[in-house]
């Protein structure tokens, strides 16, 4: 089942932490069963922040797979603290890979580009609804959230779980419990971003600590 779609949240975070605790002890069918959960919901978000100049016969979901595949085998040392604590963790490792994806296109003779027939200017499906600036400013102001915060509003506003299942994913023992972290999180958010703004030139994550 995809990970993003309704299931009972206490049964989807034990076996989420079953199925990592499967692979790090070495049994690589778990991988398999971990790259079926998170690859669908990863690689909806991943295409809605590539822009198509940037694609060039890269398949998301292969970008996707590829990114999971690394980050899985580094999970050796990381503590399972729940699944918004692990979405934040995966969204990273993609959204790097992404990075590197642009750079890379960026980088292309201006002739491949022409032979695509793919204007340099064409933004990515989140760029074209808020702005390439504001999504910039979304990226810096999220990185300065303490990671509860970080974990909460990605889990609610880019994956759209329901509170029932923010209260597994954050830790929290009820779904008010985890609709409250969550507008905690988005005041934080909103108070961020107005900081990053703010600030003349590019943004600058992380500036403060947080």
């Amino acid at each position: 089942m995809d990970l993003f779609e309704a299931e009972g949240s206490d049964v989807r975070a034990d076996a989420t932490l079953h199925l990592l605790t499967r692979w790090k002890s070495g049994d690589p069918r778990a991988l398999d069963e971990l790259l079926g959960r998170y690859i669908p919901g990863l690689a909806r978000w991943a295409t809605g922040r590539l822009p198509g100049w940037a694609r060039h016969s890269v398949d998301t979901d292969d970008l996707v797979q590829e990114t999971l595949i690394q980050a899985f085998q580094k999970l050796q040392t990381f503590e399972y603290r729940g699944e918004g604590a692990l979405f934040a963790y995966l969204r990273q490792a993609v959204l790097n890979r992404l990075r590197s994806q642009i750079r890379w296109a960026n980088r292309r003779p201006l002739a491949a580009e022409l032979e695509d027939g793919a204007s340099s200017e064409e933004l990515s499906p989140l760029e074209s609804a808020i702005g390439a600036e504001e999504a910039g400013q979304y990226e810096a102001a999220l990185e300065r959230l303490k990671p509860a915060e970080r974990e909460a509003v990605i889990a609610r506003l880019e994956f759209g779980l329901t509170y029932p299942e923010l209260a597994t994913a954050l830790g929290k023992p009820s779904a008010d419990a985890a609709r409250m972290a969550v507008g905690r999180a988005m005041v934080r958010l909103t108070e961020e971003l107005r900081d990053v703004r703010a600030e003349p030139g590019p943004p600058r994550p992380g500036h403060n600590g947080r």
